[in-house]
This record gives C-alpha cells, structure tokens and sequence, in this order.
C-alpha cells in the first residue's frame, strides 16, 4: 500500500503535469472507482473543472479543482494515478481516464480497493473520512510531547498504534518496522511503557524515516509507480522490513519475523528492546 513517502511523491510527480489544466473528459471504465456528491453524475460533476493544486492528508491525495471542488484519491492497495502526455489506450486495470488540456490521468487498481470521491472542498475535511485522521508526522506542529499525548495510556503494542490512522497520520507496515528499528524500540512493547526519552527517539526516527523515503521517491516492491510511472528507490536502504530470517545489518542477529496487529512484522531482538 502506498504510504506517505509514496503518496507525497505522487503529489509532486502529478502536479508537476497537471496543475492549471481543464478537464475536458471523463471516460469512467468501472464506476465504482469513484464516489460523486448527491445526485449528480461523477462525469458531469468533474468535467470542466480546471485543477488548482494538488495537496496530500496522510495516504490521502487531495486534488483541488475550481469552483470549490475537492478529488480525494486513496490509492488503497495497488491505486495508481499515472500522466501520459498524449492519449494512451487503458490498460486491463484502469477504471478511469482524466482526458484534460494536454495529456491525460489514468487511474487503475489491480485489487479494485482504491477510490476517488468528489466532494465540495469547504466540507472536505467535515464530511470525508479525512476528518478522523491524527497529526501529520513531517508537520512542525507534531513534536514528541504530542505523539506522548496521542499515545495517552493506551495499552497498545506500539506496533498497531503507530498503524492507527486516527492516532497518526500516514505511516504503514513499511514505514512503522523502519522506524522502529531506527528507534531501538520493539514492536511489541505496549505505548504505556516507553519512557519520554524513547518517545522523543521514536519521533525522530519516524520523521527521519519519512523523509529519506520521500528523498528515495517511495518504496517499490510490486505496484507502487509514481505519476510518470517511475520506481521508488527506498527499498535498497530498507533495515528489515520485509529481511526476516536474513541477518540484521547493525547486529548480524536473524531478523525476527512475527504477526502482530494483523501485519508481518519484521524487527532485531537484540537491537530493539
């Protein structure tokens, strides 16, 4: 599933082609890829309305149209949102085609899971899934002593509190194992055990992990492509997600390969306590 790295370089890789463009024509292939406001068509909601920006919430991508109208993109799974500067014929997966200006917008979904909804752009964060989301993690605004708050004295394993979209926004299977790795903290620690200095460790850790993800373009292993179809490269800097049973790189101790919070997780038992 594409996570925040992912998701922010489609941002930028689309908006680089798209923005200040008009849409002309809507060719919808599996209409529910997409969810329209009220009574009217998605086609006849969307077509003539010309992109401002591109903004990103957590997985989220939030493409801004004029007459204050929102597209919020979730790429789920295997979503994708790729550009072609010319008309291309769609692929066996593609379920929707933004005909603009210059060039076009496939969407397409292996799995079918991924969504695209209109939605007016005041109600936008009141009237979406958008409005149950925690803190950004690479804003200012998120410092140790609010992931301490968000924390609270929930007696989670950090795991599945750092997979919890509501506690924070934007991190997956991914970017949780690296991150706490990166920390020294194990996966299965309860959130009510850590101590300030490893909560302000682990908030260092996630932003520094986000970040070099964003830099390397995302993580590729199966479908994640940016808008010009390009690969991520963060894979190659990966520290154990997805190398269980491999050596750990720091410690040489046999990476540890568990289920917990209904995900593989991957982490070194000796280098994280």
């Amino acid at each position: 599933m594409p996570e925040l790295p992912e998701v922010e370089t489609i941002r930028r890789t689309l908006a680089q082609h798209v923005t200040d463009l008009k849409i002309v024509e809507i060719k919808l292939i599996w209409s529910s890829a997409v969810c329209s406001w009220e009574d009217q068509s998605f086609e006849e909601l969307v077509t003539g309305r010309r992109i401002q920006t591109i903004d990103r919430r957590g997985k989220y991508l939030l493409i801004r149209l004029d007459e204050d109208l929102t597209l919020i993109a979730h790429m789920r799974m295997t979503g994708r949102l790729n550009y072609f500067p010319e008309k291309q014929e769609p692929e066996k997966h593609t379920h929707v085609v933004f005909r603009l200006e210059k060039g076009e917008v496939h969407f397409s979904d292996v799995r079918k899971f991924g969504r695209i909804q209109a939605i007016p752009t005041p109600l936008c964060f009141s009237g979406s899934s958008l409005c149950k989301l925690g803190p950004e993690p690479l804003e200012a605004e998120f410092t140790p002593e609010v992931l301490k708050e968000r924390f609270g004295k929930k007696k989670l394993s950090v795991k599945a509190a750092l997979l919890d979209q509501h506690l924070l926004a934007g991190l997956g299977n991914i970017y949780v194992d690296e991150s706490l790795f990166q920390a020294g903290i194990s996966p299965e620690r309860r959130v009510d055990t850590l101590a300030a200095e490893e909560i302000s460790k682990l908030h260092h850790a996630i932003q520094t992990i986000l970040q070099a993800g964003i830099d390397a373009q995302g993580t590729s292993f199966r479908d994640y492509r940016d808008a010009n179809g390009e690969k991520g490269s963060f894979e190659r800097e990966l520290q154990v997600y997805g190398r269980g049973g491999e050596p750990c790189k720091v410690c040489g101790q046999t990476l540890e390969r568990i289920r917990l919070a209904g995900r593989t997780t991957v982490y070194c038992s000796r280098c994280q306590r």
